[in-house]
């Protein structure tokens, strides 16, 4: 089901979340230097995978959805960058293990069942040092119309992550309300949880 609705949705015209990278992200650009190697996690069309290759970084970017990857390909050619692309089912991918400086997640929302398997193996596909980047919608966002599942489930909140990433340490993490510009479907006031961990 998931699957079918990402296809259709990022075959849409235009960039479902926009071209721009998500502002969380950009406000750690210290973090990323030429050379590190980077996995974006359920990329979609591209628009922070793509970032990352600007800085030149070696990037992997995964999503279930081919469509949305096509999109980021045609998107890296537009900025004269490549990204590798992998059309994976994150909870069946063989997750690579001390393999990135850095993986960025970026409103990725999976179902309990799965959540924290996969945050794990985020966390373990990191090199030791390296850092986990995430921004996601809180329970609070149901009182918004900015995006996001409609699910309780499927939201996190700062103790369900610290949970999830009990083996990294918590470098930052918090719930905070900002104002997302993000192409037809982030717009408007909107409750997020933010985290930055990084791998002993």
């Amino acid at each position: 089901m998931m699957k079918e609705f990402w296809d259709e949705r990022y075959r849409e015209s235009g960039f479902a979340y926009g071209e721009a990278p998500n502002a969380f992200l950009v406000s750690h650009e210290r973090l990323y230097q030429p050379g590190q190697r980077a996995l974006a996690v359920a990329d979609g069309e591209g628009r922070n995978g793509v970032w990352l290759a600007g800085r030149g970084l070696q990037v992997l970017s995964v999503d279930r959805s081919q469509v949305g990857l096509d999109k980021a390909e045609l998107l890296a050619a537009s900025r004269g960058v490549a990204v590798e692309t992998r059309c994976v089912d994150l909870a069946e991918w063989d997750w690579p293990e001390a393999a990135f400086d850095h993986v960025v997640a970026v409103f990725a929302h999976f179902p309990p069942d799965i959540r924290q398997q996969i945050h794990r193996a985020m966390l373990r596909a990191l090199k030791p040092g390296g850092v986990l980047l995430l921004e996601a919608f809180s329970p609070e966002q149901l009182d918004y119309e900015s995006g996001g599942p409609r699910d309780p489930a499927m939201l996190y909140s700062a103790v369900m992550l610290r949970e999830d990433f009990v083996d990294g340490d918590i470098e930052e993490i918090a719930e905070t309300l900002t104002t997302l510009d993000e192409g037809p479907y982030h717009q408007g006031p909107a409750a997020v949880t933010r985290a930055l961990v990084r791998r002993p």
